[in-house]
């Protein structure tokens, strides 16, 4: 029996695994070393995960946002250590878990479209190539924070029409001084800044909120996609929940350049549970 967790910077999924018996997933808020501490980790963990508690798997699988470097990794891994009973865990990037789960063993460009964005080329087996993401502030094109960030914008510089401007603020019960303290006084920004995308999926007929998301994708696209080589001959697979709402919009990105869209999924635990699977067996 193994354990698989998607670790985003919003919320983490959990699946256990074993042959011949399907497992519904549970979930905790987000598990990013760049924001939590080891002792964070631990105590969110035995706050939220308590159902699992005290369960003897054979390995654990944990793909996370913020895993890339040994360091942080070896933040997340102390902390699932001392929750769980295990020998062996594995943890390594969310991109390489979005990989995986999208291209399985075949080459491919792997995206993840969530509350933050991130790609890379994917040979099938490792990731050969990735363009730095930077984040909400630098980069995450494409990703909810960054949609939200533009959306924020246009409201309070008021680039956006009346109609727009009154409806998030009746949506919204917050002040432009809370919505500023939020973004640059208070923990986890890119969380408050990506809730936002949800106010342009209940108004995506408004077309001057078309036009952020097509922008976006556009950006991510340009910025990302097409600086690899390889782009232009392999399908371009995309996970999260940025992607799968407003398909629509990112595929019609895709075909304007002359790319091909692949799979499009809102979470990767599906195939990523199909893909250690079959590779245990």
């Amino acid at each position: 029996m193994i354990l698989i967790a998607d670790g985003g910077s919003t919320k983490t999924e959990w699946r256990v695994c074993s042959a011949g018996k399907k497992w519904q997933s549970l979930y905790t808020s987000g598990i990013n070393p760049f924001f939590l501490s080891g002792e964070e980790i631990i105590n969110l963990l035995r706050n939220e995960l308590q159902p699992l508690a005290g369960i003897t798997f054979e390995k654990i699988f944990f793909y996370g946002t913020g895993c890339n470097s040994p360091a942080k990794e070896e933040i997340v891994e102390s902390a699932v250590r001392k929750f769980f009973s295990v020998e062996r865990i594995f943890v390594g990037s969310d991109l390489l878990g979005a990989a995986r789960a999208l291209c399985m063993d075949e080459p491919g460009i792997a995206c993840i479209m969530g509350t933050g964005s991130n790609s890379c080329y994917y040979d099938g087996r490792s990731i050969l190539s990735n363009v730095s993401p930077l984040g909400y502030i630098l980069g995450d094109e494409g990703g909810a924070a960054f949609i939200g960030r533009k959306l924020l914008s246009g409201v309070l510089k008021k680039n956006l029409p009346a109609e727009v401007i009154d409806r998030f603020f009746n949506t919204y019960n917050l002040t432009s001084a809370e919505i500023l303290e939020n973004v640059y006084m208070k923990p986890f920004p890119n969380r408050f800044l990506g809730q936002f995308s949800r106010f342009i999926s209940s108004n995506i007929e408004i077309e001057e909120l078309q036009d952020i998301i097509s922008s976006s994708f556009e950006e991510f696209i340009r910025r990302n996609i097409l600086q690899y080589r390889e782009a232009t001959e392999l399908q371009v697979n995309f996970t999260g929940s940025v992607a799968y709402y407003f398909s629509i919009f990112l595929e019609a990105a895709l075909k304007a350049n002359n790319l091909k869209a692949g799979i499009i999924t809102l979470s990767p635990m599906d195939r990523l549970a199909e893909y250690h699977m079959m590779n245990l067996l």
